[in-house]
């Protein structure tokens, strides 16, 4: 068999096996809903960036508004991420959920999580490396560049880069009443405010103390403790290296002390305008 036809026969069986794979799961309902899931007009969505507080918004906003309190074990089930499950089964599960899709016009209800991209890339290169993706001594200046093109994995480049997927939702949405942005260092400093702004949009029932409950279910201490308990029950972690925290430092700022200068310099100068719209203050003015 010549080297021509043998790649020929090869391709061809690579797309048999395609085609089969995407007629079992249009037969068997096994594809992740994602952008195609059903989308109900009472709906909230969390959306955001990849590495912007959305687990902790998931846990914060499920013990929010549900009754069962929020773990590794039952996040998936109480706040479902649209990718983790088929549309035929999303439809039956708690319909407050998370997304990291660029702007859908569907969505009725959104709370936008943003985060300074700087931490973003801090968060974004750690996770890389837990989940095998890069080395331990991957060079995190090579990192921020790839990050900045919007080219580290699949998943992540089919959103575009950190800039791209802030401001479909900003500019398709800022200003109406269904869509509430806010940053994940707000949250982080005065969470009772910022959670008591979001009320209107979550529904009745959001009272000072059921947000003091939801943030002591959610705090950094409870949920590093869960995930060491947890973290093969976790869809997220399950497969991902053991010795590596998912939940890591929680807190703003990060970017200061992990990522040389240089690479502060390149994001600043990449997304100036958004940075500083945000109200994030640029290094370079210091």
């Amino acid at each position: 068999m010549s080297k021509v036809h043998g790649t020929r026969m090869r391709s061809i069986a690579t797309r048999i096996k395609s085609y089969g794979s995407a007629v079992a799961q249009a037969v068997f309902a096994t594809k992740h809903a994602g952008r195609d899931l059903t989308v109900f007009p009472d709906d909230i969505f969390i959306v955001s960036y990849l590495q912007s507080g959305s687990t902790w918004a998931r846990f914060l906003f499920g013990n929010l508004v549900q009754n069962e309190p929020v773990t590794f074990a039952n996040v998936d089930r109480v706040v479902p991420m649209i990718n983790d499950f088929p549309d035929r089964v999303l439809r039956k599960m708690p319909r407050i959920l998370k997304s990291h899709e660029c702007f859908d016009p569907r969505y009725p209800r959104i709370i936008h999580i943003v985060r300074d991209p700087r931490d973003v890339a801090v968060s974004f290169y750690y996770y890389n490396i837990k989940t095998g993706h890069f080395s331990d001594n991957y060079p995190v200046e090579d990192f921020v560049k790839r990050f900045i093109a919007g080219d580290t994995v699949d998943y992540a480049n089919r959103l575009g880069c950190w800039e791209d997927h802030t401001l479909s939702w900003m500019l398709m949405r800022d200003g109406r009443p269904n869509y509430r942005m806010i940053r994940y260092e707000d949250l982080l400093s005065q969470p009772e405010l910022e959670l008591a702004k979001l009320s209107p949009l979550l529904g009745a029932g959001i009272t000072p103390g059921r947000i003091a409950v939801a943030l002591e279910l959610s705090s950094a201490k409870r949920m590093r403790s869960l995930e060491k308990q947890q973290s093969k029950q976790w869809h997220t972690t399950r497969h991902t290296r053991q010795d590596i925290p998912f939940i890591r430092e929680a807190k703003s700022g990060i970017w200061r002390s992990q990522l040389p200068q240089s690479s502060v310099t390149l994001i600043e100068e990449a997304w100036k305008s958004t940075i500083t719209r945000l109200g994030y203050e640029l290094a370079s003015d210091n």
